[in-house]
């Protein structure tokens, strides 16, 4: 009886945790061969894993929409010499974003290049 409960335990553990293992391309979410361009304000930078997120405040006034941009992994961006700081520099300042836009259409994207107030850029390749 014993052996049948740890077996069932272990069974649901390994249920459960699945969805926290898994990963997925880009291409579940995003279109791969469309780009757009969105324009605004940096707002926040979460450097977190599985994946950095950008925020941007676009337009102004009462038509101000908030997007999510979402990178490669932290780790990819350190083998490529670029840091947290890299990003927060842009903070509060006007930036140029190319993303693969969502499918769904949502203000969501995939970061293909990040154009800075002060003409720098950072680019990524798809990691995934």
């Amino acid at each position: 009886m014993h052996r049948s409960l740890r077996l069932a335990a272990l069974a649901l553990v390994a249920l459960t945790a699945q969805p926290a293992l898994a990963h997925h391309s880009t291409s579940a979410i995003f279109e791969n061969d469309k780009t757009i361009t969105v324009t605004g304000t940096l707002t926040k930078v979460d450097w977190i894993n599985p994946h950095i997120a950008i925020y941007l405040e676009v337009g102004g006034g009462a038509a101000v929409e908030t997007w999510k941009i979402q990178g490669n992994p932290p780790a990819w961006w350190r083998t490529v010499g670029v840091g947290r700081a890299d990003f927060a520099r842009g903070l509060a300042q006007k930036v140029v974003i190319d993303a693969l836009p969502a499918q769904d259409g949502s203000k969501y994207g995939y970061l293909r290049r990040i154009r800075f107030a002060n003409g720098e850029t950072l680019e990524s390749l798809n990691s995934l």
